[in-house]
């Protein structure tokens, strides 16, 4: 398909999608739900809300998703009734058709958006402060191994895509996605991306392939975009041979709840291993959990920075240690606007003599913070 068709066909789909084509262009959007052909509700700064667009029925719904299909050449009908793809502006379009969606066709479009993230974009939003920033600058240029956790729409891309400045522009960042959505801000980046299976069931190329392949091809950091089954064992057992400073992102609430979340992912592999092994190997191969979480008025935030010291057998449970904690000063009755600080909790990172060796200190906060924690005693 030439340039000028590929434009044509775009334009085409698009047009199939008129209905919602005004949230597509609008930057304050970040989700469009389409429950049915009536019911269409969009999300903008963390609030959803229904809209007062429908699609005139179902035929022109499913015509919209067709084409849809096509552009990303897959096929969705009654026989294959999920849709997973992308519109041509990259953002992600997941959808399910009756039989399997009755009352639908339902649709999620997750925006994309061209214009970066930076960590200083995320302090003036109030979604995370300096301090932090400093901290996570410090644990990647360490090769500290470290995941991103949260919610759905709690901001793990966003912020995976702004801590990745923090790599040094010198090394080979090699990124594994299911579908291409991060915006690595490095030039040495190779992006890998999952395939499914065709209408025959042939062709897969798994996100576990993908990730033995990356080993051989001289990374310095892998990117996981997000963590989702077996290739959690995979990628533990590279973080403990030696490929440091790796990062992912993966569904959890809380940074504890992370790890136990990776050893269910993990069992999922073809490979046998005992529980305590799995668990001694969680410990040692995860460094750091940077927790977002979306608060009740919709803002996004990094509630955590935890640091990872090991597995204790006896009380069968991770060793966590919290060294960022967000903490809810006051809402708003009349707006509903949560007043919230992030701040550290007097703890130093296990890791501390390590950092020195590498040349880096933490904030200055964490030092005040742990005179202040040492002067009040146990």
């Amino acid at each position: 398909m030439s340039q000028s068709n590929a434009d044509i066909f775009e334009e085409s789909l698009l047009e199939f999608f008129g209905p919602v084509r005004s949230y597509l262009d609008d930057p304050t959007v970040t989700e469009i739900m389409i429950n049915g052909p009536d019911k269409i509700f969009v999300e903008r700064r963390g609030l959803i809300a229904q809209v007062p667009e429908t699609f005139p029925n179902v035929r022109a719904l499913v015509a919209a998703l067709r084409n849809a299909a096509q552009f990303v050449g897959k096929s969705v009908d009654a026989e294959h009734p999920v849709l997973e793809g992308r519109l041509p502006d990259g953002s992600r379009l997941a959808a399910v058709l009756p039989p399997a969606g009755p009352g639908g066709p339902y649709v999620a479009i997750r925006r994309f958006f061209k214009e970066k993230l930076t960590m200083d974009k995320l302090v003036q939003f109030g979604a995370i402060t300096e301090n932090a920033c400093s901290l996570l600058d410090v644990f990647v240029k360490c090769k500290q191994n470290i995941l991103i956790a949260g919610g759905t729409g709690s901001g793990k891309t966003s912020l995976l895509n702004a801590v990745s400045a923090y790599v040094p522009a010198d090394e080979r960042v090699i990124v594994i996605e299911d579908n291409q959505e991060l915006q690595i801000q490095r030039d040495h980046v190779v992006t890998l991306e999952a395939k499914p299976p065709d209408a025959r069931g042939k062709g897969e190329v798994s996100i576990r392939q993908l990730f033995k392949t990356t080993l051989r091809m001289r990374p310095d950091r892998i990117i996981i975009g997000e963590i989702r089954g077996g290739e959690a064992l995979d990628l533990i057992q590279a973080m403990t041979s030696g490929h440091g400073g790796c990062l992912g992102t993966l569904h959890a609430t809380y940074p504890r709840d992370s790890l136990t979340r990776l050893e269910t992912m993990a069992l999922m592999s073809d490979i046998e291993l005992p529980l305590v092994a799995l668990r001694t190997q969680i410990a040692s191969a995860i460094n750091v959990v940077a927790q977002v979480t979306r608060l009740r008025d919709g803002s996004r935030k990094l509630s955590h920075i935890s640091e990872i010291q090991g597995f204790d057998t006896e009380r069968n449970a991770y060793v966590v240690r919290d060294l960022f904690v967000r903490r809810i000063l006051a809402v708003d009755a009349a707006t509903g606007r949560v007043e919230s600080t992030l701040e550290p909790t007097g703890l130093l990172p296990g890791c501390y003599e390590a950092i020195v060796a590498y040349g880096y200190d933490v904030p200055k906060a964490m030092h005040e913070a742990a005179r202040a924690l040492a002067r009040r005693g146990p």
